[in-house]
């Protein structure tokens, strides 16, 4: 019996996924665990699997075609096995019971299709064809049955953009524009409303971090003799920064057109950057967790994240964010808010600088930190005294265990 494969539900907010590419044609034969087809949501993009083996009987929905999560998007059944046998009776059943005037309207609907010429283009080529004005019917399309997919159209776009180039004396290099869709027209989106709808303000402090460095090695040591996954620099970072937040309460706290909301809980949003774009899992109640707690909590939901399992994770409600870029040997840059929290703090790469501690020369360990804030909410000197908190927890990092 031909097997369902349906459009999976991608998080809890999800309304509609989108087939970005079909891996097989129909007739092509699949195994179990296979992938067959690519889709993306606002959130994730990925590829859905065969759920056993078989062949692709049929396909119910086209390449860039975005549907409800649940929809069937194909079939998966032994060779020549029919599937649209039940549709069939069910409409013999219905034209038995209609008026001769049904009938007419039914056979004339179901003889509409069977027009050979009809031109199949998928609804985002459509639409990059006529905002580009080209001809569709010179378009050979590549997708199933000649249907014409965003690539056939984009392929002609820089087909046109080469012979534009040869007329010019100097040629400007090749362009392909690309419509944002998904989770890039979501970060886009967000991005852009934050900056717009926010008084955003960005401050600097390093951290010498020579002593939390020291200490994170003799934890590691102590972890890996309990077999205990080791703690990473960020994780006394996030901690540091929970410990910060409940004693400045203004900076875990959002705009409101009617007011400040002050949060009672601290929830830390933890950015997590994957292919093609950036998520944030919240750590909720973070202020009641310890070290090592928060360090598990981020482990697994990073990793979640990054495999794609979204089921059960929270990507909204955090009250302040923290985001790293030391791993690609960023010191200081303006990291943008999260709305509507109050507050974002960046984290830069360590260096190792000699500095004087009183007459002698010493080589520390010196961290980078950026904090964007909303001036509606917090003014600078509180803003500072936060972030010297955040600094001094990282310079006497026994406190951060306490």
């Amino acid at each position: 019996m031909a097997v369902e494969v349906v459009m999976p539900k991608l998080g809890m907010a999800m309304k509609e996924g989108i087939i970005s590419s079909w891996n097989k044609r129909v007739g092509d034969k699949v195994t179990k665990g296979e992938p067959v087809a690519s889709i993306n949501s606002e959130k994730i993009e990925m590829e859905v699997e065969a759920p056993s083996d078989g062949v692709l009987l049929d396909i119910k929905v086209e390449e860039e075609e975005g549907v409800p999560p649940g929809t069937v998007i194909c079939y998966i059944g032994e060779p020549n096995e029919q599937i649209a046998q039940k549709k069939e009776k069910e409409t013999k059943r219905l034209s038995l019971s209609s008026s001769k005037e049904e009938v007419a309207a039914t056979v004339a609907i179901e003889e509409r299709p069977i027009k050979k010429n009809r031109l199949k283009i998928s609804p985002v080529a459509k639409k990059i064809a006529l905002a580009s004005e080209l001809d569709i019917d010179t378009i050979q399309g590549s997708g199933p049955g000649g249907r014409i997919t965003k690539a056939d159209v984009e392929k002609e776009l820089k087909k046109q953009g080469e012979k534009e180039d040869e007329n010019r004396e100097e040629a400007r290099g090749e362009q392909t524009k690309i419509p944002l869709a998904g989770m890039r027209k979501v970060i886009a989106e967000r991005m852009q409303s934050s900056l717009l709808n926010s008084a955003q303000l960005t401050i600097t402090m390093k951290a010498d971090v020579t002593n939390l460095v020291k200490l994170r090695e003799e934890a590691k040591q102590s972890f890996e003799k309990r077999g205990e996954e080791k703690l990473s620099l960020n994780d006394f970072i996030v901690r540091a920064t929970v410990l910060a937040l409940g004693k400045h309460r203004e900076m875990n706290s959002s705009y409101d057109e009617d007011g400040i909301i002050y949060h009672e809980g601290v929830h830390v949003g933890i950015a997590v950057a994957i292919k093609d774009g950036l998520l944030v899992p919240v750590v909720r109640n973070a202020e009641k967790l310890s070290l090592v707690e928060t360090a598990t909590t981020i482990r697994k939901l990073s990793s979640s994240v990054r495999r794609g399992e979204m089921d059960g994770i929270e990507m909204t409600g955090s009250t302040f964010t923290v985001t790293n870029l030391g791993t690609y040997g960023v010191e200081f840059f303006t990291p943008i808010l999260n709305p509507p929290e109050t507050g974002i703090l960046g984290v830069g790469a360590i260096e190792q600088v000699p500095m004087y501690k009183g007459a002698e020369l010493q080589k520390c360990s010196m961290l980078p930190l950026s904090l964007t804030f909303d001036h509606r909410v917090v003014d600078g000197a509180p803003a500072a005294e936060f972030l010297q908190t955040i600094r001094g927890y990282l310079e006497d990092p026994i406190a951060i265990l306490l």
